[in-house]
């Protein structure tokens, strides 16, 4: 059973910055993407930004420029760098693993405030 843990949520001003991140209990390799994904309360899960396992990302319109994804293949680890954030980027942000037409893993999910 595959486990994504995230970390790096919090309260920051709007204009700061966090970065998540997001621990597979195994190789990610075996993940043909990873993604983030951000949800409010009365809304559906959007996805913000994806990485393959060969490094192609796709970020969603609202975020680009300021969200960068990165993975460490040896750490087993995927990052999200949230800069310039604004007060619409609070949500809770879940870690997403997918094998394609096979497997979606998620993980529980960190809260991300940001504060005008």
């Amino acid at each position: 059973q595959v486990q994504l843990v995230e970390s790096g949520g919090g309260l920051v001003q709007a204009g700061g910055s966090l970065r998540l991140s997001c621990a597979a209990s195994g190789s990610i390799f075996s993940f043909n993407a990873m993604a983030w994904y951000r949800q409010t309360p009365g809304k559906q899960r959007e996805l913000a930004a994806l990485i393959t396992s060969g490094g192609s990302t796709n970020y969603a319109d609202s975020v680009k420029g300021r969200f960068t994804i990165s993975r460490d293949n040896v750490k087993n680890t995927v990052y999200l760098q949230m800069n310039s954030l604004k007060p619409e980027d609070t949500a809770v942000y879940y870690c997403n693993a997918q094998v394609w037409g096979k497997y979606d893993y998620w993980g529980q999910g960190t809260q991300v405030t940001v504060s005008s």
